[in-house]
């Protein structure tokens, strides 16, 4: 069991960059798959991309392949998403979540973050 607590939402202009941190208060996140979600606006909640816990490999959605890196730092206790090229089609809130599982889907996560705005200017 996990308790995730979230950092680094903001405003950017489009091209630009920005970081999130998603650390586990309580708990651990070494074995767990860290995943990172985000609703925009009038949308559903979308599977952005995940960490596996016990490979360490990456996978993405197609919109940010290329342009979002996920990393994780154990002795921190933190997973990161970092995001390059920010579209104005990124604005969204965007959540982490703890997972047993490396299932894209919202449904297989256990544990959710609290969730932060990222708003991108044309």
């Amino acid at each position: 069991q996990v308790q995730l607590v979230q950092s680094g939402g903001g405003s950017v202009q489009a091209g630009g960059s920005l970081r999130l941190s998603c650390a586990a208060s309580e708990g651990t996140i070494s074995s767990y798959t860290m995943g990172w979600f985000r609703q925009g606006p009038g949308k559903e909640r979308e599977f952005v991309g995940h960490e596996r816990w016990s490979t360490g490999a990456t996978y993405y959605a197609d919109f940010v392949k290329g342009r979002f890196t996920i990393s994780r730092d154990n002795a921190k206790n933190t997973v990161y998403l970092q995001m390059n090229s920010l579209k104005p089609e990124d604005t969204a809130v965007y959540y982490c979540a703890a997972s047993p599982y490396a299932i894209p889907g919202a449904r297989y996560y256990n544990y959710w973050g609290q969730g932060t705005q990222v708003t991108v200017s044309s």
